[in-house]
């Protein structure tokens, strides 16, 4: 074997960004988005707090770049095609309140480029495959996708973040009846023209 075709050991710069990331999801699941501080995690990662901003930028852009995401979804293909809307809400309101990494990312995402780019990755990635499940036009697929998204991210927004009055005292299933019917139709429906 020759000297390229062996594995290289990593750079000082990819050691200190693994162990970063490391700290990052450890302090990150221990203490949640808001207690958890630049400095826990550096001292947890043995380094300069300067070198979590160096790499990251921000709080927010460590949180983005280090937690991990995952909707789970619900198999689509077991749901009857007239239950998806509600199937769908239900499940975001669960993830949501049950979540509070989403709730942080969804705040991170409103004012860190890279957390909106994890975001859109996310949503893009997991909500389209779910909705690709009971077949279409890709093309269709993905405009379906974003919809139902720009409802749960609104919805999301609305309620977690902002916590507008109407949005936080209405009880999810309330929310389920009001909003199923609008995903329902991005799901199912004849698209326009």
């Amino acid at each position: 074997m020759t000297q390229s075709a062996q594995s290289t050991p990593p750079r000082r710069s990819d050691t200190t960004r693994a162990a970063i990331l490391q700290a990052a999801r450890e302090r990150f699941a221990a203490d949640g988005y808001e207690r958890a501080t630049i400095r826990a995690i550096a001292a947890d990662a043995q380094i300069d707090p300067s070198m979590v901003m160096r790499y990251y930028g921000s709080k927010e852009g460590l949180f983005a770049a280090a937690a991990e995401f995952d909707l789970r979804l619900p198999d689509l293909t077991s749901v009857p095609p007239a239950r998806l809307g509600e199937v769908l809400v239900r499940h975001f309101l669960a993830r949501w309140e049950g979540d509070e990494t989403l709730v942080a990312l969804l705040r991170a995402a409103s004012t860190n480029p890279g957390a909106a780019e994890r975001m859109r990755g996310i949503f893009a990635d997991q909500l389209t495959a779910a909705v690709a499940t009971f077949g279409g036009d890709p093309a269709l697929t993905a405009r379906r996708a974003g919809l139902v998204a720009s409802q749960i991210l609104g919805l999301a927004f609305t309620r977690y973040i902002v916590h507008l009055p109407p949005m936080v005292d209405t009880p999810p299933d309330d929310l389920v009846s009001w909003i199923a019917p609008t995903l329902q139709r991005y799901l199912t429906g004849t698209p326009p023209g």
